[in-house]
């Protein structure tokens, strides 16, 4: 049962830390190594946080099995950040590149990258939030730079269920909010790059896992703190990086390393969606899952409906939540209804705290809202 003291968070980023991680940094925070000071006050030049940088990287190579031909860089600003440096590090002069458009995420990342090159889309784009079409339907262009796709789109809630067959091309994959919750390929990409505030750590952190030869190709405009080359022969401290965001990505991953690794997480992953998927699919169309087919559906991004989009009831489900300490559960500005994150540090019996309220609220609105015979 969640509590005051204990309340549930739901939000789909900045997400929900581990408690032991939060309680390991609350206990370094005012003097962090016994060095006497905070870790927000720590020099960027000292060993003590060369050590903490290494070691982030050395771990994340471990958990993703990154192979030795790729480098792992900390940046600044985020993903949108990100999304701009992608085509300012790859994109060629006056060149191309390929764009997977499947919701709003892959949308501005193809408006930003248009304002260094050109952006053609693969799919049709009168269709952008269509889903993903047919492999056959696929337009792909033979000599673009690389082929961008959002791994999941947190605000439709759906997710790619396969690594795009590009015939060569560079993938270059936001998974700024799946990274770290499966088991990936990472020799089948480009670029993978994430903001940390989702399953890595808390706010301002870029991670970029890039193969060595795309690397040295960034365009004369781009910024020196964005550039990947520079980052990597800095080893991500060309200048003052996000000092305390990497101190917890370091503890974040030391958490994963601990419960288990990455499969651990993938099926963590699965068990908590399948329960909530289940609880829609049970409910006789009180909730409604936006994204129709199942195969898209993402595991970790959950949107639904509530009686056919009724505006009020879902206010009054929200509302009730936070009551009852179930918190962060409105849906995206842009789309409205409910969202549930189900990131690596929410537990399976925290989901069933959920699904229990969600079967509770059902039967004391349905009969409401619709005509029951």
């Amino acid at each position: 049962m969640a509590t005051s003291e204990n309340p549930l968070n739901f939000g789909s980023g900045p997400s929900k830390l581990p408690k032991e991680v939060l309680e390991e940094a609350q206990k370094e925070f005012l003097n962090f190594d016994h060095i006497g000071f905070s870790i927000t006050e720590l020099s960027h030049r000292s060993q003590e946080y060369a050590k903490i940088n290494q070691e982030a990287q050395d771990d994340l190579r471990e958990l993703l099995s990154v192979p030795n031909n790729y480098k792992i860089l900390f940046t600044q600003g985020g993903g949108q950040a990100l999304m701009s440096a992608i085509p300012l590090n790859l994109m060629k002069k006056n060149g191309s590149a390929d764009y997977a458009i499947t919701g709003i995420w892959s949308t501005i990342a193809a408006d930003e990258a248009k304002k260094y090159g050109k952006v053609k889309y693969v799919f049709p784009e009168s269709e952008p939030n269509a889903g993903i079409p047919d492999r056959s339907t696929w337009k792909l262009d033979k000599d673009a730079s690389y082929f961008f796709y959002c791994d999941n789109e947190t605000i439709e809630g759906r997710e790619f269920p396969f690594i795009p067959d590009t015939e060569g091309i560079p993938i270059v994959s936001d998974m700024s909010s799946s990274l770290m919750s499966k088991t990936i390929d990472v020799s089948k990409f480009g670029v993978i790059f994430a903001a940390a505030q989702k399953n890595l750590g808390t706010a301002a952190l870029g991670v970029v896992i890039i193969r060595q030869d795309l690397l040295g190709k960034a365009q004369d405009i781009c910024p020196s703190f964005l550039n990947f080359s520079l980052l990597d022969k800095a080893n991500s401290i060309l200048n003052t990086p996000p000092v305390f965001s990497v101190y917890l990505l370091g503890k974040v991953l030391k958490w994963v390393k601990r419960n288990g690794g990455l499969q651990e997480m993938e099926n963590r992953c699965k068990k908590k969606s399948k329960l909530l998927y289940d609880t829609i699919k049970n409910s006789n169309g009180f909730y409604k899952c936006p994204v129709q087919n199942e195969d898209l559906r993402s595991h970790i991004n959950v949107p639904f409906t509530i009686n056919n989009g009724d505006v009020k009831l879902e206010e009054k489900f929200i509302k009730e939540a936070d009551e009852n300490h179930i918190h962060q559960l409105k849906g995206h500005r842009l789309v409205g209804g409910v969202r549930v994150s189900l990131y690596n540090s929410i537990s399976f019996e925290e989901v069933k705290i959920l699904t229990d309220f969600m079967y509770k609220f059902q039967n004391e609105n349905q009969c409401k809202s619709i005509s029951c015979s």
